[in-house]
């Protein structure tokens, strides 16, 4: 099989270097040999620095992607334009893709599958979703005979190794991301990472897969770390809580919920002990329970590692009947569901809340009669001096689950009270039972 590499960074560099030197067993894996005959990148000084001597270099994107003699692409480039138009183009001309990208294919995934579909090739897309974790294979494949009921993942490393770090060193947010740029675990422009968007690419994906509906990027719920505070962090371990950057999705009568935000979860869950870089999904099923799938969710050969096994498994299946390959979204095209995904209004879950309040009698009894008169009851309840001054202090307050929409009514009331100093702190809660 004949591959053509679009982009010679990092990952490139490791899909050239794991091939060349597991050639032998890819070999007696896929039924064939897997060669890069040629690689496209900008810059061909730093291209060669990166792969090698070996793959022939192109500056002409359209031309590799499109070769007659090529039978896989490999998009590594990442962003949106010009990787949406030259994985349209592979597919137009009769190629198999293989992407790592999950912004393109959150944004135009059905468009790109439709176009497989048609022209009858694979698109696969393994390392796009937690790097090195075969978690696209896991839901398609693996966990086939199950109703997915959920997932959950931590699924960028970036922001879990900030959280790390400030729940073990007790530093802020800035110190954390500054600590996680010096080492290479963040991007001198971390907002992808930071504010959600990254994990939100790749929960969308995975809802997809899991409950065979569209690609809906655009309604899902995505809010990041860069306010958490150390205090949220320190008071969530003392009710026995850890904070992650959680991507969620789960299905319940009314819809699909799809949402990335910071979330406590029980210290006692082995998800919630995955530290440093590291990445973790949990799936729900039916049949066989809840599946922790762990590892590195980024790296050059982590994911190249990912990269590889699409580009076996397209070997092994190149000659196959296209429709009876297995589908790109899980189900088949034509099965592909119409369920809502729900808006955050509608979404139903436990909540953690820091109230800065004056310390003065009636306060508490304020609040818990406002949080009762929406429907809510009380899970724990921390009094803490805030620090600041002997007359304030932080109530803290775990609910057990409601809608979202009786929380937003019950802060607007509390919020109000001339005893609550400053906005009220609100994060989510899941148990992942």
């Amino acid at each position: 099989m004949r591959i053509a590499l679009l982009g010679a960074g990092t990952v490139a560099s490791g899909v050239v270097r794991v091939l060349q030197r597991n050639q032998d067993e890819l070999c007696r894996r896929a039924g064939r040999g897997i060669e890069v005959v040629g690689v496209a990148a900008r810059n061909a000084t730093k291209a060669r620095q990166a792969i090698g001597a070996e793959p022939p270099l192109s500056s002409d994107f359209h031309a590799l992607a499109t070769r007659e003699d090529v039978d896989i692409v490999v998009e590594l480039m990442g962003g949106i334009e010009p990787a949406r138009e030259l994985v349209l183009a592979a597919i137009r001309a009769g190629k198999h893709v293989v992407t790592a990208n999950k912004a393109l294919l959150a944004l135009h995934g059905n468009e790109i599958f439709a176009a497989a579909q048609t022209h009858g090739v694979m698109v696969a897309f393994e390392a796009a979703v937690a790097g090195g974790i075969p978690i696209i294979k896991a839901v398609r494949e693996g966990l086939a005979a199950n109703r997915i009921e959920w997932v959950a993942g931590i699924i960028n490393g970036t922001t879990n190794f900030i959280l790390s770090s400030m729940r073990e060193q007790g530093v802020d947010f800035e110190t954390a991301l500054q600590q996680a740029q010096r080492l290479g675990y963040a991007e001198a422009d971390p907002g992808f990472d930071i504010d959600g968007v990254d994990a939100a690419h790749k929960i969308t994906l995975l809802c997809a897969l899991a409950f065979g509906v569209p690609v809906q990027f655009e309604r899902a719920h995505v809010q990041g770390i860069r306010d958490l505070e150390i205090a949220d962090i320190r008071y969530a371990e003392q009710l026995g809580y850890r904070i992650k950057l959680l991507g969620i999705t789960r299905r319940s009568e009314e819809g699909i919920e799809l949402r990335v935000h910071p979330t406590l979860i029980p210290a006692a869950r082995l998800v919630a002990n995955v530290e440093g870089a590291m990445n973790a999904v949990v799936v729900q099923g039916d049949a066989v329970g809840p599946t922790l799938f762990y590892g590195k969710g980024a790296g050059a050969e982590a994911t190249a590692s990912s990269v590889i096994a699409d580009l076996v498994d397209i070997t092994r299946l190149h000659t196959a009947d296209p429709g009876h390959r297995v589908p790109h979204l899980a189900f088949q095209p034509g099965a592909l569901a119409d369920t809502p995904i729900l808006p955050m209004s509608q979404v139903r879950t436990a909540y953690y809340l820091r109230i800065h309040v004056r310390d003065e009698a009636g306060v508490l009894a304020e609040i818990t009669r406002i949080l009762a008169e929406h429907g809510m009851s009380i899970d724990a309840l921390l009094q803490r001096p805030s620090g600041e001054s002997d007359a304030h202090t932080d109530v803290i307050v775990l609910t057990h689950q409601t809608l979202e929409r009786r929380m937003d009514e019950a802060l607007q009331r509390i919020q109000a009270l001339d005893s609550v100093l400053a906005p009220v702190v609100r994060l989510r809660k899941e148990e992942l039972r």
